[in-house]
């Protein structure tokens, strides 16, 4: 089950406990990228916090994310977080934010927190890039 987490002191073992269930599906249009027929696309923005800067968590994101074909961005945040926009095929988008409860092995995950994000197809990103 996908949740979202308000509070930065939860961890993965303890998903439910101060969380609230995630809706995979978008609240009205999420449009995909011109050209494109899947109607499963999604958009979900992540925000990683713990041990996540320099431990090439934003490189790794990227490794993963493109080989999964998944768009968007991993960027660094001046608190300490790491910013993950990932869009794609909704079952590599929810596999691609299992994995960012993992991260690289030098990375110590606290907490990701999800948004659902609806993109016009001017909006959808191209590729996956880091930032």
């Amino acid at each position: 089950m996908l949740v979202q987490c308000e509070s930065e002191t939860n961890s993965h073992n303890h998903l439910l406990d101060g969380c609230s269930p995630v809706d995979p599906h978008p609240r009205g249009r999420n449009h995909a990228p011109v050209g494109s027929s899947s109607t499963n696309r999604i958009a979900r923005r992540c925000l990683v916090s713990g041990r996540v800067q320099g431990v090439f968590y934003r490189g790794t994101a990227r490794e993963r994310a493109r080989s999964a074909e998944l768009t968007g961005h991993a960027r660094n945040l001046p608190d300490g977080r790491v910013e993950v926009l990932a869009c794609g095929d909704e079952g590599a988008v929810l596999r691609f934010i299992e994995w960012l409860w993992e991260g690289p092995a030098a990375a110590k995950v606290l907490d990701v927190s999800i948004e659902t994000l609806e993109l016009s197809a001017e909006e959808w990103p191209r590729e996956f890039r880091t930032g």
